[in-house]
Order: structure tokens, then C-alpha cells, then sequence
């Protein structure tokens, strides 16, 4: 098939004349000749691997030379663990295993898969754009202004080159958040855990605590903007500057206070701390599939190509366990629905989200305050009734940066039913009802305006908004 391209005048007037006129079903033709974007996500990705990987063998080494077998067992493990896993699921979403690509495969087997793949990516952006390719896809969103929907649909031609790059993108998010809560949470905990019993810093140990904290936080992150994209997937999504620091500070935040009460907890009750990890476990395992069977469906088809019934749901425990050991953590951002083909629920529960960081802050404040009560000697020169009071300040301040985002910085916020907004101001006008005096029952019930506010007495008024926008953009 001849491939007959354009010349760019002719497509500067196609484009020009598209946006005038769009086609019968309100969609405007957007052919796309802009540069791809660097990967600069598998780049990143990669480097947090490899200087954690090295970092680990550094330490692990001086462990075995000061004969601290725990130690070197328990730091290798967590090292090689989420390492495997990460090539098994490079290997996985690429196919390689049928395929013939010996040094490919060569380069997993040596838990080297990060850099053959990240080199793999800056090959294809290089030589992205030096000849014409036909495009393999093409994809529709609506832009969005102001946090609305604006104007009608655009399609843009996604070539090989970028499709390529966003598998490549696609299998490092991924790898991101498996080596962040499988790896790196893990071996954060431990190696504060180690400086307390052993009451000194190691300046390997130290790089190796910032550099898991740095990859947990960028896991967090991934997870946080990949739930927006699931989300609002017929919107084109930018996120701000400010987005970003706002969700650093809160995700920074809420997991290094998580981990560190986790780790005092386990210096004053060591075998309780087990009990309390599991029960966490074991919920957020369980819930999406309590969930499932509650709603009487059924396993969701094409999954995976080529994957049996058995095969699905071995891969959907998998998926179930990576979301516990997140919950564990840190808030999740997604809510698998393992009836679903994407396994995750599209629409946003405000009151999920409530319910966790009520109990997440309960659960830290009884953790913390068993600890202060039952804390060995070793803490007699510090001042810990303050260091429970900043642990307490810094998960509040999480939440704070956490509604911050969604009230403020949420690319998509207008399209949100109801804000967080919405819900303070229903909670003052009912402690307002609470407070006042009961009205007299002979006053016609016209009269009385004290009923607590209707959340989705507005929900109409703001879709037929966005709807009304769309339409007469169109």
C-alpha cells in the first residue's frame, strides 16, 4: 500500500480547515507532527534501579565483612526479589519470549533488563523523525481549559516510533511501582530498623535509605498520576508544576511517616509488628475480592492473550497483592475492580478516600503512642514525646497537601460531581443545623430552611455545563 503523505502546506491547511469545520460526528482532525517527547520516565526509572541495585551490593558487602548475616540475608533479598520481578514483567509486556532475541534475554537473566530496555528507548527517539512512517493508531481526546472540557474532540496520528516509545514508558511505570513497594519500602524499613538496634549510621546505609525513599515516593507518584489518566481517559491530561510539588509533599510525607512509626512500633513489641503488617495485608487483599463475589460477576475476558481462566486469575491475585502492599503504605490512588477489563474503578469514591486516612491516622497515633510508652533506654536522649508530636504534624500535614491537590491542583477538578469544598461546607451547614434550636412544628413546611445541603442537588448543573461547552464548541 502506497503511503501518501501530505506535504506540510497541505496539512497546515487540512488542520486549519478542520478546525472550522469539523466532521459530521463533532470530531476535529488533528494530524500530529510534533516531536516525540524524550523518555525521560524510563531514563529516571532506570537510574533509581541501577543506583539501588548498587547501593544494596555496597552494603551487603560491608555486612558480610562485619559478619552481620542477618543483616546481609535480609538486605539481599529485598534487593534481588522486586529485581526479578522487574525483569519478569519488562520481559512479559514485550513479548520476548517469543521472539528471538538472545542478548535480550541474556540481559534479564543478569538482572540487567532496566538498561538494555532504557537503551532500546533512547535508540528509537533518536532515530524517531528522520524518515516518514505511516501511523499505526490514532487517538481521541477532548483538551481540556481550565480544568473543562473545551472545544470538540481532537484525533491525533500516533506513529510507530511513539507507539513504540509508549510501550517502553508503559513497562517502566510498572517496573517503577513493583521495584517501589516491593523493593524499596521494604528495604527502607529494614535498613532504619538496623540503625536503630545498632545505633549508628553507615554512609552507605544512609545513601541507600535516600535513594529507596526517592524511589517509593516516585512509585507513589506514578500510581497517583496513571489513577488520573484511567480516570479521564477521553480528556488530554496535563499536569502543572505545581500538581507535581503538591503531591511530592504529600506522598513524601505520608510514607516516611508511615514507615517510621512502623519501624518504632517494632523496636518496642517485635513480633506484634508481624501481626500488624498481615492484618493490613490481609484486608487489602481481600477486599477486592470480597468485593467481586458480592457482585456475583464473573473473571474479565482478554486479560492477557493466550491466558486461561487459571492464568487470569493467577494474575489478578498478583495485581490484588501489589495493591495491598501499596495500602499498606500509602494510599493507593486506584480501586481494582477485577470484574472490570482495565481492573481498575472508573469513578471516584470520595468516602473510600475519607475512611482511609481516618483510620490510617488513628492506626499511626495508637502505634506511636504504644511505642512512647513501652520505648527502650536507647531513647532516653532523645526528646520523643516531641518526635511524636511531629510524627502526628506530618501525616496531618499529608492530608493537608493531599486536599490541596484535589481542591486546587487537580488537572481534571471541574469535572469532579463534588469537591473538597463541598463536602466542609456540608459538614459546617449540618454542625450548624445540630447547634440550633429546634424549629416549631406549626410552621408550614415551606418555611423551613434548615434541611442539610443535597451534595447532588448541583451534579446536573455542572454536567450540563461541560455538556453544554462541548456543544457549542462543536
Amino acid at each position: 500500500m502506497e503511503n501518501n503523505k501530505p506535504s506540510d502546506h497541505v496539512i497546515m491547511e487540512v488542520t486549519q480547515q478542520s478546525a472550522v469545520t469539523p466532521n459530521d460526528n463533532g470530531v476535529m482532525m488533528a494530524i500530529n507532527h510534533s516531536k516525540v517527547r524524550p523518555p525521560f520516565s524510563v531514563l529516571w526509572t532506570t537510574v533509581l534501579y541501577c543506583a539501588e541495585f548498587i547501593c544494596a551490593s555496597v552494603l551487603s558487602s560491608r555486612y558480610h565483612n562485619s559478619e552481620d548475616s542477618v543483616w546481609m540475608g535480609l538486605t539481599i533479598t529485598f534487593m534481588l526479589v522486586p529485581s526479578v520481578l522487574t525483569q519478569l514483567t519488562l520481559t512479559f509486556v514485550h513479548r520476548d519470549l517469543g521472539r528471538d532475541r538472545p542478548l535480550v534475554l541474556l540481559m534479564h537473566l543478569l538482572q540487567m533488563g532496566p538498561i538494555i530496555r532504557c537503551i532500546e528507548a533512547l535508540i528509537v527517539f533518536c532515530q524517531a523523525g528522520r524518515k516518514e512512517e505511516p501511523y499505526v493508531t490514532i487517538s481521541r481526546k477532548v483538551k481540556l481549559k481550565h480544568g473543562r472540557g473545551f472545544g470538540p474532540a481532537l484525533e491525533w496520528e500516533i506513529g510507530h516510533s511513539e507507539r513504540k516509545l509508549a510501550v517502553h514508558r508503559n513497562a517502566f511505570k510498572r517496573t517503577a511501582v513493583i521495584q517501589a513497594f516491593l523493593g524499596s519500602t521494604p528495604q527502607l524499613t529494614l535498613q532504619l530498623y538496623a540503625t536503630i538496634q545498632e545505633k549508628y549510621i553507615l554512609p552507605t546505609r544512609l545513601a541507600l535509605m535516600i535513594i529507596s525513599l526517592i524511589s517509593i515516593t516516585y512509585g507513589a507518584l506514578v500510581c497517583s498520576v496513571l489513577a488520573i489518566q484511567i480516570k479521564y481517559d477521553d480528556y488530554k491530561v496535563r499536569m502543572k508544576p505545581a500538581a507535581y510539588l503538591c503531591m511530592i509533599l504529600w506522598r513524601g510525607l505520608e510514607i516516611a511517616t508511615r514507615i517510621t512509626t512502623l519501624v518504632l512500633f517494632s523496636t518496642a513489641f517485635t513480633h506484634w509488628v508481624v501481626l500488624v503488617g498481615l492484618i493490613n495485608l490481609l484486608i487489602f487483599f481481600f477486599q477486592p475480592w470480597v468485593e467481586f463475589w458480592v457482585r456475583k460477576s464473573s473473571l474479565p475476558e482478554n486479560v492477557e492473550n493466550n491466558l486461561s481462566k487459571l492464568g487470569t486469575t493467577v494474575v489478578l491475585c498478583m495485581v490484588t497483592f501489589l495493591y495491598a502492599c501499596i495500602n499498606i503504605f500509602c494510599w493507593s490512588a486506584v480501586q481494582l475492580d477485577l470484574s472490570d477489563h482495565d481492573l481498575v474503578e472508573k469513578q471516584p469514591r470520595w468516602r473510600r478516600l475519607a475512611v482511609y486516612y481516618t483510620l490510617r491516622f488513628m492506626e499511626n497515633v495508637t502505634l506511636i503512642v504504644l511505642w512512647y510508652y513501652s520505648k527502650s533506654d536507647f531513647y532516653e536522649y532523645v526528646c520523643t514525646p516531641l518526635l511524636v508530636v511531629q510524627l502526628i504534624i506530618c501525616y496531618s500535614l499529608a492530608v493537608i497537601f493531599m486536599l490541596l491537590f484535589h481542591q486546587f491542583c487537580h488537572p481534571c477538578r471541574r469535572l469532579f460531581h463534588y469537591n473538597v469544598e463541598d463536602c466542609l461546607r456540608c459538614a459546617c451547614c449540618w454542625k450548624i443545623k445540630q447547634s440550633q434550636p429546634p424549629t416549631d412544628h406549626t410552621v408550614p413546611l415551606a418555611s423551613q430552611d434548615h434541611e442539610p445541603p443535597d451534595l447532588t442537588s448541583h451534579l446536573a448543573d455542572r454536567e450540563t455545563d461541560i455538556v453544554d461547552d462541548i456543544m457549542e464548541a462543536a
